[in-house]
């Protein structure tokens, strides 16, 4: 059962990402950091797992290091190495986009299996996105992308490989399928 903790990082996570909208759209940022919790939470995730994956984007997004020293202080050690886990940029501007997706791919063979749920989640519901905005808008889609259609199709694949390598199983398959959908998609 989740408790308090998970209610009052809902709020956090809310109140942190209050301005931010979904890439491409005006849907409100924290409907993604809803549907990621939810997908931890079907796939195994406890309450800190639960709480990591409603501020998996906070460092990065919101604030950086002193956010995570934020999180540690409000959530613990658990939530914040998670969270930190989840995290493939701490610098502002972010790095060039290529390599940091190839860092962040290569770091999944070192990430403990806690983070690798709720990061799997996080692409799970990405995804999901990414096909049902596809499905309605087209091509169109990858304009929202820094990686384009192609980069974008090739991270979604690396990704599902290295998944399937650490955490084999059902959501890792069903990420698989998802990428496979997003492909089939893509040449429409």
């Amino acid at each position: 059962m989740l408790s308090e903790r998970f209610d009052a990082a809902l709020v956090y996570a809310s109140a942190a990402h209050r301005e931010q909208v979904r890439k491409g759209s005006n849907i409100p940022y924290v409907s993604h950091l809803l549907g990621v919790a939810s997908l931890a939470i079907e796939i195994g995730a406890d309450e800190d797992q639960a709480i990591a994956a409603l501020l998996h984007d906070a460092v990065e997004d919101q604030g950086g290091e002193p956010r995570l020293n934020d999180i540690r202080a409000r959530f613990g050690d658990r939530v914040a190495s998670i969270v930190s886990d989840c995290t493939d940029s701490w610098e502002d501007p972010k790095p060039d986009w290529r390599p940091r997706k190839e860092a962040y791919i290569a770091s999944l063979s070192s990430k403990h299996p806690d983070s690798l749920l709720v990061s799997l989640a996080d692409k799970m519901h990405n995804a999901t996105a990414i096909n049902a905005d596809l499905a309605v808008h087209g091509p169109a889609v990858w304009d929202r992308f820094t990686g384009g259609r192609e980069g974008s199709l090739w991270y979604y694949s690396e990704l599902a490989l290295a998944f399937e390598r650490r955490l084999p199983g059902a959501p890792s398959k069903r990420l698989k399928a998802l990428v496979a959908e997003m492909h089939d998609l893509a040449e429409v």
